[in-house]
C-alpha cells in the first residue's frame, strides 16, 4: 500500500492494519493484524510516529495506535513529493568537466526523460532520427526550439505531423529485413544519446565523445541520403533484383 512511497513493507502492513480498523489498536493487535514480528513491531511503529504516519496515545497504561486519517495521509505524501521536486531543481547544475566516456542507460521512459532534457538544453542545434511516434513526443519542444533561431534537422521513420520543413520522411517498405526500432540525438554537435530496442526492452548510450558523435552525426546523413536516394529513384532501383536485395538489407 505504502510501499510505492518509500515505505517499507513492515511499515505499510502496519498502516493498512490500522486504517482498515475502526478502533484504536495496541501492539499484540497490530501484529496479529499486520503480520508484522512481535520483535519488530515496536521499531516500525516508533518509525512510523516520527514520519507521522501513525497517531498513539497512553490509556490505562497501555499504548495505543491509530493511523493518519487516509485523506490527510493523502495530502501528507502529495505535500512531501512536491517539496522534495523542489529541493531537486533548487540543486543548480555544476560545471561538468569534458566528460568522454559512453554511459549506458535502460529503461524506455528513462531515456525519454534523457531525451527530454538534452533538447531543452540545446543552444545550437538538434539533429534527431526516429520513429515518427518517439519523436511526436518531443515534436513541441523542438518546434519552440527552431523558432527561437537553433538549427533543426529531422529524420523521421513514418508520416510526423510537424510545423519543421527540415525533415526527411521515409515511409517503411513491408520487405525492409533491418529496419528496426531505434533513436539517435545529437545536441549541439557534442552530446550524443543512441537508444534501440533489443529482445529485453530499450536501451541506450549517452555520451559526449569526439569520435562517436561524429560517427553517429554521418551516420544520420547516411539515413538521410538513403531516404532521399530511395525516394527519388525507388522504382528504378527496385527493378534491378540485385540493387533490390541490398537496399532491403539496409538499415535505416
Amino acid at each position: 500500500m505504502l510501499q510505492q512511497f518509500g515505505f517499507t513493507q513492515y511499515e505499510s502492513q502496519i498502516y493498512e492494519a490500522l486504517i482498515t480498523t475502526e478502533e484504536a489498536l495496541d501492539a499484540s493487535a497490530i501484529v496479529k493484524q499486520s503480520g508484522v514480528p512481535r520483535s519488530k513491531v515496536y521499531e516500525v511503529l516508533y518509525k512510523m510516529g516520527e514520519k507521522g504516519m501513525v497517531l498513539e496515545s497512553t490509556v490505562e497504561k497501555k499504548r495505543l495506535y491509530r493511523p493518519l486519517p487516509l485523506n490527510s495521509a493523502i495530502e501528507k505524501l502529495q505535500r512531501d513529493f512536491n517539496r522534495n521536486i523542489d529541493q531537486l531543481k533548487s540543486y543548480e547544475a555544476r560545471k561538468k568537466p569534458l566528460d568522454d566516456r559512453v554511459w549506458s542507460l535502460k529503461d524506455n521512459q528513462s531515456i525519454d526523460s534523457l531525451v527530454a532534457d538534452l533538447l531543452k538544453q540545446a543552444t545550437s542545434s538538434i539533429v534527431y532520427s526516429g520513429w515518427s511516434d518517439d519523436l511526436s513526443q518531443h515534436i513541441s519542444t523542438i518546434e519552440e526550439k527552431q523558432m527561437n533561431g537553433i538549427s533543426v534537422e529531422l529524420h523521421s521513420i513514418g508520416e510526423l505531423d510537424t510545423k519543421i520543413d527540415t525533415i526527411t520522411t521515409l515511409i517503411p517498405d513491408v520487405q525492409h529485413e533491418a529496419l528496426q526500432r531505434s533513436r539517435i540525438l545529437i545536441v549541439d554537435n557534442k552530446e550524443l544519446v543512441f537508444a534501440g530496442y533489443e529482445e529485453t526492452g530499450w536501451q541506450a548510450i549517452h555520451t559526449s565523445s569526439r569520435p562517436l558523435v561524429t560517427f553517429f552525426t554521418e551516420f544520420f546523413y547516411h539515413d538521410v541520403a538513403l531516404t532521399e536516394i530511395t525516394r527519388k529513384f525507388g522504382a528504378l532501383m527496385m527493378e534491378d533484383e540485385d540493387i533490390k536485395n541490398v537496399l532491403l538489407k539496409l538499415r535505416y
